[in-house]
């Protein structure tokens, strides 16, 4: 009897400890924006500028601790550059958000929808969305890695497919060393 009771005990306790960990990670994780940080890097071919975007809100859904699903939405009207100063960096900051480029008055926000998330690994994932730029859906796919309550992702973006002309060859000519490559990275370090 002695030992059914210590059986009986330890399998509770267990089983507590189990249910605990699988469901204190499933759900809906709010992305906290202050923490969370989403870098882009934009080439040309005479060298390169990179800045910043802050988060406008986001959430990464999980089912039996397992990623399943994400909602971001980054605030446009935020973008910045990291790599100049002064004139320079208000300039293209400006630029970037006239309509040459991502035209944030009439398109303040852009969103990444997960629709299918597939696991690569313990801690990695693929996964196919839609991102909408200037109003523009267009399907990407990219890999996410999630390490604890911290999440990273890196995805290349070919501007032109959301109407970003700006400096493309593929829509100018005699361009020369004026051209901006039509591909450009964000790398997303979330945490939630």
């Amino acid at each position: 009897m002695k030992n059914l009771i210590k059986n009986s005990t330890i399998l509770a306790i267990i089983a507590l400890v189990t249910f605990s960990f699988t469901t204190l990670n499933d759900g809906d994780k709010t992305i906290k924006v202050e923490q969370s940080k989403v870098v882009w890097k934009g080439y040309k071919v005479t060298g390169s500028h990179e800045g910043v975007i802050s988060l406008k809100s986001g959430m990464l859904s999980f089912t039996d601790g397992k990623l399943t699903g994400g909602e971001i939405t980054m605030d446009m009207t935020s973008i910045s550059n990291t790599d100049m100063e002064g004139d320079y960096k208000t300039k293209l900051e400006g630029h970037l958000k006239s309509d040459d480029f991502f035209g944030v008055q009439n398109h303040p926000t852009s969103t990444l929808v997960f629709q299918n998330v597939e696991a690569t690994g313990k801690n990695s994932y693929k996964i196919s969305g839609n991102l909408t730029i200037k109003g523009i859906t267009k399907p990407i796919a990219f890999n996410m890695s999630i390490y604890g309550n911290k999440a990273n992702a890196s995805l290349k973006i070919d501007r032109t497919v959301y109407d970003v002309r700006y400096g493309s060859t593929a829509f100018f000519d005699n361009l020369k060393d004026k051209a901006i490559y039509d591909e450009f990275d964000l790398v997303a370090d979330l945490e939630f």
